[in-house]
């Protein structure tokens, strides 16, 4: 359930790396996305550091070099299936970066970003397809603009560029999660 732009189910973490939608926008997507800190690493807390500008670069030598960008996702879904929300769905996440979906440019605008803890290449869990399902079907009840044609992958909208949520990521299980509730 989503109450002021917060899904209730979720643990809040807030991240100042958001700011407002422009004025009159409608949420009509969602994007899928994935991501390890380290890379190809689970667990611990550097995805919720990064998120809310609180990595250290002292703890890995990877965060050296991405410390100071300031990205963030309306949710992250954990290895376990446990969700982390930090910016309210009502905001704007900085999340797509460069992207266009059907045209129309800068998606972060229209979208809420979801990311799943993992990498292209390597099987996500059932914890966080069951956690996707749920939270899919609170977005589209929340958001109808949300339709199974407007969820996509980050690099559906920013192909070239972005690759996940990656060969790994079973779409066909995920729809029929959605279209079977």
């Amino acid at each position: 359930m989503i109450k002021q732009a917060i899904l209730t189910q979720a643990e809040y973490y807030p991240s100042t790396h958001c700011d407002d939608r422009p004025e009159n926008t409608d949420i009509s997507l969602l994007v899928i996305h994935n991501i390890s800190l380290p890379p190809n690493e689970f667990g611990g807390e550097y995805i919720k550091y990064f998120f809310t500008g609180k990595l250290n670069p002292e703890l890995h030598p990877y965060f050296t070099s991405i410390y100071k960008i300031r990205v963030s996702a309306h949710c992250l879904i954990q290895r376990d299936g446990h969700i982390v929300q930090f910016v309210p769905f009502s905001k704007r996440a900085w999340h797509a970066g460069i992207s266009s979906f059907q045209g129309q440019n800068r998606c972060n605008d229209f979208s809420i970003g979801v990311e799943l803890e993992g990498a292209d290449h390597l099987p996500y869990t059932d914890e966080q397809y069951r956690s996707l399902q749920h939270l899919s079907l609170a977005l589209k009840q929340t958001y109808p603009a949300i339709t199974l044609g407007r969820i996509v992958g980050h690099n559906d909208i920013a192909p070239g560029r972005k690759t996940d949520p990656g060969i790994s990521f079973d779409w066909t299980r995920y729809r029929q999660l959605l279209i079977c509730k």
